[in-house]
């Protein structure tokens, strides 16, 4: 009996720890800031690499 309360612990604590992991969401320039992908297409504006930043 002790053997499955242990097991049934470390089963909990792998759920939570595995429930705590952050989700990186991509944005589609691979991780390079808006001002960075300009530099690299040779866009005269970041705008269009800027997802979240609309005028």
């Amino acid at each position: 009996m002790k053997t499955l309360k242990k097991i049934g612990a470390v089963i909990m604590v792998g759920l939570f720890v595995i429930s705590c992991v952050p989700v990186v969401k991509s944005n589609g320039n691979r991780g390079l800031p808006p001002g960075q992908v300009k530099k690299v297409t040779g866009a005269k504006s970041a705008k269009h690499y800027a997802p979240g930043h609309n005028k």
